[in-house]
């Protein structure tokens, strides 16, 4: 049995998920933290990524990181090979599908923490980074964490942006819910979908299962 799909979605899924996290924080922390016109707006577009069809999305990053388009002729100009079609684009296909996952846990996590905490700090000195960084961060770290997991078990098991984006390329893109659609449509063998079937349930059950323990230790923290 081929098991590379489960180490490409390990990899994809890893990388996408630092996107994730890293994209999540600058567009979550100001979102929670800041008061400004149209903010509802803002908040409600970072979760159009889990209502698009999965292949609108798809099509949506051919459109913009396409080989003729300028993002797409920027990053091919930079790193010398297009976007399309590679696992780095299966990475950027995964984390645009997961990424709103973690800003929903991280705006729950960052607007939960006490004022009254933060003003204490303030009164203590403290400001800007200092306060974002020993404050904010570790009383919202277990909500942190929660959306973490989520983007990584949304990323590990995306699949229609990814084939558009990235399409089916054994050993290269071919991820494991990728694997487990062409064994069940073009052949007969049965093992790839019921081992890769059974990672996916496990991943997804894990996740669920810490995602719930995160949440008590964070209303057990009062944050």
């Amino acid at each position: 049995m081929d098991w590379s799909p489960a180490w490409i979605s390990l990899r994809v899924a890893s990388c996408a998920t630092v996107l994730s996290i890293v994209g999540g924080l600058f567009i979550a922390y100001p979102l929670a933290r800041a008061r400004f016109p149209g903010r509802d707006v803002v908040a409600g577009l970072t979760t159009v990524p889990l209502v698009l069809p999965p292949t609108v999305l798809g099509y949506a990053l051919l459109v913009a990181f396409g080989r003729h388009s300028v993002l797409g002729k920027t990053y091919e100009h930079i790193t010398g090979f297009p976007l399309v079609f590679t696992w780095q684009g299966a990475v950027l296909a995964a984390s645009v599908a997961s990424i709103p996952l973690f800003i929903g846990h991280a705006l729950t996590a960052f607007g939960q923490v006490d004022e009254e905490v933060i003003a204490a700090a303030r009164l203590d000195g403290a400001r800007g980074w200092a306060i974002a960084r020993y404050i904010i961060g570790p009383l919202a770290l277990p909500g942190l964490l929660a959306g973490a997991s989520m983007a990584f078990a949304r990323a590990i098991g995306e699949y229609g942006a990814t084939m558009m984006f990235a399409g089916d390329t054994p050993g290269e893109t071919q991820t494991m819910p990728l694997a487990i659609y062409d064994a069940f449509v073009y052949s007969d063998n049965t093992t790839i979908p019921n081992v890769f079937g059974a990672l996916s349930i496990a991943v997804a059950v894990t996740v669920c299962v810490l995602t719930s323990r995160l949440g008590a230790v964070r209303k057990s923290r009062g944050g």
